[in-house]
């Protein structure tokens, strides 16, 4: 296989691992993978609360971040406020019965970082932070660049 090959290959098992691990936590709290990747999200990106933002960085579509942050406020597990300066935006907020939800992502966060480091000294997972890194910031540029042609 090809380099490219092998990386998006690669890329996609790493996301179905999470996913996979996620799912545990989506079976014991009767959450969708959605919804608790907007759980996730909330919880390690503070000052990016609405939807929008999730929308954006998190590439999921609207119709199911919109469906999945209903269910979460039936749930009582969110609760949305409006902005005082601007009344168009709703900012969101977990409130405390996310707690034990957020408790066991953070353990399945550990477990995760465990696995897909595993064997993989101190010093290249710094490296590979630092070249990740700069992949983030090329992708972000290429995607620019895209956009505006």
């Amino acid at each position: 296989m090809s380099r490219t090959t092998d990386f998006l290959t690669n890329i996609r098992r790493i996301i179905k691992l999470h996913e996979s691990m996620l799912k545990e936590i989506c079976d014991e709290y009767r959450l969708t993978l959605t919804e608790a990747a907007i759980i996730s999200f909330l919880y390690n990106n503070p000052g990016k609360d609405t939807a929008a933002d999730i929308v954006e960085l998190r590439m999921l579509s609207k119709g199911n971040v919109s469906q999945a942050v209903e269910s979460l406020i039936q749930k009582s597990l969110l609760l949305r406020e409006q902005d005082t300066g601007d009344r168009r935006k709703i900012h969101l907020s977990l409130t405390s019965s996310s707690r034990p939800i957020l408790q066991s992502m953070q353990a399945v966060r550990q477990q995760f970082h465990e696995e897909i480091f595993m064997g993989i000294s101190q010093e290249d997972q710094m490296l590979f932070d630092r070249v990740n890194e700069q992949i983030i910031q090329n992708t972000k540029s290429a995607m620019a660049r895209r956009e505006k042609a």
